[in-house]
């Protein structure tokens, strides 16, 4: 059973406040963070039981990121994230302040202080943790990143949060509540050790990551149990002359029928090359034993974090990835990327601006186009477009 924490959740939102008025007083203190303010426009699909050909809504997003050095070997971390929504997507959905609720970490630091007809105010405590370095040696307990993917879209490898790929404006992605210890072996090499405790020893999870460099070459391997899997995965990360060349695997096994069923294997590989002029190509593929040659319908859990794991990252037997990117000037960047599943013929194309308006202020106007029939892994969804100021502080 998750542990509820919302006292806990108000009580830390005291001690940022207390920190934030002490931050100028105190050298051991370091905040930083952004406001965002993002508009969006949903053109649903004609096909839809949606009434209105057009929807909108405005998004305020505020993250305060707040460490504090408290010896030269301990340091203190805490990061929350507040969203305030409004406008016709969120009236939608009745029970879009529940929807926005679910924390699944090990305790609740999610809480909606405030929902209604057309908008909600929701903060998250996304990043709480303790870190002790002494020598090679570090070890942090509570809620943190496990960042042990390699790929830069589609990670088998990030069995303790994976992240969803559509979720643009999250750039920190999830984290979880952890214990994790990790012992430098050698300049290029580490051993990490990571329990995640559960409300069960089924729920629990305990797995292990060793890298090294060989020829050239970033490798890593781990083994672990999670989610009543057992798990063995690995990676390599290097370059094919001046291209870069990426890919990573894990294997899952159900634990509690071992001899009765049959494994999954996710794996992913990706490449990548910048010519001197600066245009930039990315190309990848995702590979998921149990995915299906059909249609490949998400029921419409497409753009949603919730239950997503390696093993869900796509329904399809395999997924295409390409972009391309392009500097028109210094201040301004052109970019542009397509995820198509090749069974199904359905695809989604993403293509992006960004402007630097000052040193800490960019505008960016992006777009998610998703094609394809109904029941398809991309059909049924529509087109989403995005004007997103930032302020980073």
């Amino acid at each position: 059973m998750q542990i509820k924490t919302k006292t806990i959740t108000g009580i830390v939102w005291i001690i940022l406040l207390l920190t934030a008025n002490a931050f100028s007083q105190d050298d051991k203190i370091s905040l930083n963070g952004y406001i965002k303010s993002m508009q969006t426009v949903y053109a649903p699909e004609k096909n839809t039981m949606l009434q209105q050909d057009i929807f909108s809504d405005n998004l305020i997003h505020n993250r305060l990121n707040f460490r504090y050095y408290a010896t030269p070997g301990l340091t203190v971390a805490l990061e929350a994230r507040n969203r305030f929504m409004y406008g016709e997507i969120v009236r939608l959905f009745p029970d879009y302040g529940e929807m926005l609720d679910e924390d699944p970490g090990f305790l609740d630091l999610s809480k909606t202080v405030a929902s209604g007809n057309g908008y909600a105010l929701h903060t998250m405590i996304d990043r709480f943790y303790a870190e002790y370095v002494k020598g090679d040696f570090q070890a942090r307990i509570g809620r943190q990143r496990i960042n042990w993917g390699i790929n830069m879209v589609w990670n088998p490898n990030d069995i303790f949060n994976t992240f969803n790929y559509f979720d643009f404006d999250y750039e920190e992605r999830p984290g979880t509540d952890a214990v994790k210890l990790q012992y430098y072996t050698g300049v290029a090499s580490s051993a990490q050790l990571v329990y995640r405790p559960g409300d069960s020893l089924q729920a629990s999870a305990l797995a292990g990551m060793y890298k090294l460099n060989k020829w050239g070459y970033d490798f890593q391997i781990l083994g672990g149990y999670i989610n009543e899997d057992l798990v063995v995965g690995g990676g390599w990360s290097g370059n094919i002359g001046n291209a870069g060349f990426r890919g990573e695997a894990t294997y899952f096994r159900d634990n509690e029928n071992f001899a009765d069923t049959t494994g999954q294997l996710v794996a992913s590989i990706s490449a990548d090359y910048m010519f001197r002029s600066s245009f930039y190509l990315h190309a990848g593929l995702l590979y998921n034993s149990k995915g299906t040659t059909e249609d490949a319908s998400r029921g419409g859990l497409l753009l949603q974090n919730q239950d997503l794991s390696v093993k869900t990252l796509t329904p399809a037997k395999t997924s295409l990835f390409a972009q391309a990117s392009y500097p028109v000037t210094p201040l301004f960047n052109a970019d542009v990327s397509l995820i198509a599943n090749p069974h199904d013929k359905s695809y989604f194309v993403s293509p992006t601006v960004t402007y630097s308006l000052s040193q800490n202020v960019a505008a960016m106007i992006t777009g998610q186009l998703f094609s394809g029939d109904a029941g398809t892994e991309f059909g049924n969804i529509g087109q989403l477009y995005f004007l997103r100021i930032k302020w980073s502080f």
